[in-house]
């Protein structure tokens, strides 16, 4: 490492002149000597920009990315193809440098995409209103279930144990400190297991959480957890993989209350874990119990189409005390993203997504039983992710898949110890036919 020398040129001078000091150490004599850094700071020679780049492109190959390397890893995340435009559109300067419109009525452009996207929000979930975004799909859940606990007046909440698990652990952290009492209901086959549930369930229940697809990717009977949800007073809470539904049955027409989601899948890229989006979606009955802010559609003085500030929950300056939630912005650019990659891929190209996912899952999931020598952990339906056991402990299998240049899929032993062995597949449009029965080749040799 070179050593790094202060400048002392005329730029100092001036500075120190213009401050009425006369030397660079009375600009930090306010600072005690003893915990003053002591010689000179060990930091490189400074470099070119031409160095400078080369330099970040090094250190950036060292990474491990779905550009290089086949992914099958999802749990949550998904490496999903996304339409040049939207990278185009999201660069805009106008919307790239764009923060919350504190000013509703001078950001019509952003409040337009805001509403574009709850919108489509809807559309998707079958749900009656939409928010302007929350930060991530965990934290939508969780409040989510700040919500019910509201509308309700309960504090006891059954949660699925198919759910995500790190959601869970945010749903767990957010109803700590809110009194919540926190209930896991196991499963069964990878469903949740309805005879625990209808054993569990009470008219001290504020909701029923699940998440369709689960976890371990497989479709679970909406219809029927609603109809038990309601009858016992409990609000129903969805969380869902939003691609699902272009061929799923949407959470509004099986019944749920809220229904809420992770939106990383919409256009947004992995980026290594964020940021991502939330999006949350309930009943007209629940709107002003919704946590955030939602778009209105509404005429000018004159006449024209505008857009409003229809409902904010901000604690700051609108319910204080009183308010629903501590969320305090959206996550519009990411929304954006989301919006225009649904309005791109439309309805029919968003179904086509869908369905090659699901298509190449079910070949993916007969290939690795059939030749890759792994076997069945559940036998209900999935959507584009599945669950099997593999033949050789999971970490050692990615460890020996990563060599072949292959981003294995998720070890479900470390969240579920009863699992031991099994191995998460994810399957998305992207992947081919080759890269699958590569896949299957590879595990079969171990």
């Amino acid at each position: 490492m070179g050593r790094y020398v202060p400048s002392t040129g005329n730029d100092q001078r001036a500075m120190l002149d213009e401050l009425g000091l006369e030397s660079i150490d009375r600009l930090f004599e306010d600072i005690p000597r003893e915990v003053r850094i002591k010689g000179e700071l060990n930091l490189p020679e400074p470099l070119s920009e031409m160095e400078l780049v080369r330099h970040m492109r090094e250190i950036a190959a060292r990474n491990k990315t779905v550009e290089d390397y086949i992914c099958f890893l999802g749990a949550g995340a998904y490496d999903r193809y996304i339409p040049s435009v939207a990278g185009h559109i999201l660069s805009r300067q106008e919307f790239y440098t764009a923060y919350t419109p504190y000013q509703p009525e001078i950001s019509q452009g952003t409040l337009q995409a805001i509403f574009e996207y709850q919108t489509m929000i809807c559309e998707l979930t079958g749900m009656e209103v939409a928010n302007a975004s929350m930060y991530d799909g965990a934290s939508a859940l969780a409040e989510a279930v700040s919500m019910a606990c509201q509308a309700t007046g309960r504090k006891k909440v059954l949660i699925a144990k198919s759910v995500h698990p790190q959601s869970r652990q945010v749903v767990h952290t957010y109803g700590t400190f809110r009194g919540i009492q926190l209930c896991e209901v196991g499963y069964d086959d990878g469903r949740l297991d309805m005879e625990e549930l209808k054993h569990m369930i009470s008219k001290e229940v504020a909701a029923v959480v699940v998440q369709n697809p689960n976890f371990f990717g497989i479709i679970e009977p909406l219809d029927e957890i609603a109809e038990l949800s309601h009858s016992h007073g409990a609000l129903f809470i969805t969380s869902v993989n939003p691609v699902s539904l272009a061929v799923l049955k949407p959470p509004g027409d099986a019944g749920a209350d809220i229904a809420v989601g992770e939106g990383q899948s919409l256009g947004n890229p992995l980026s290594f874990g964020g940021p991502y989006l939330g999006f949350m979606a309930t009943t007209r009955k629940l709107m002003r119990r919704m946590p955030g802010r939602i778009v209105g559609q509404t005429a000018d003085t004159s006449g024209s189409r505008a857009f409003v500030l229809t409902i904010q929950t901000r604690e700051q300056h609108i319910r204080r005390e009183k308010a629903t939630s501590n969320i305090c912005t959206n996550q519009a650019l990411n929304a954006l993203a989301a919006t225009v990659y649904l309005a791109v891929m439309g309805r029919e190209g968003l179904k086509k997504v869908a369905l090659l996912s699901m298509q190449k899952a079910h070949y993916a999931y007969q290939k690795l039983s059939s030749q890759g020598g792994c076997s069945a952990l559940f036998s209900a339906p999935f959507f584009d992710e599945f669950a099997v056991k593999s033949p050789v402990p999971v970490d050692e299998l990615n460890k020996k898949l990563l060599e072949s240049g292959i981003i294995g899929g998720y070890d479900l032993e470390q969240d579920y110890p009863e699992l031991k062995n099994g191995w998460l597949v994810a399957v998305t449009e992207k992947r081919t036919k080759d890269e699958i029965d590569m896949l299957a080749g590879k595990v079969g040799e171990l």
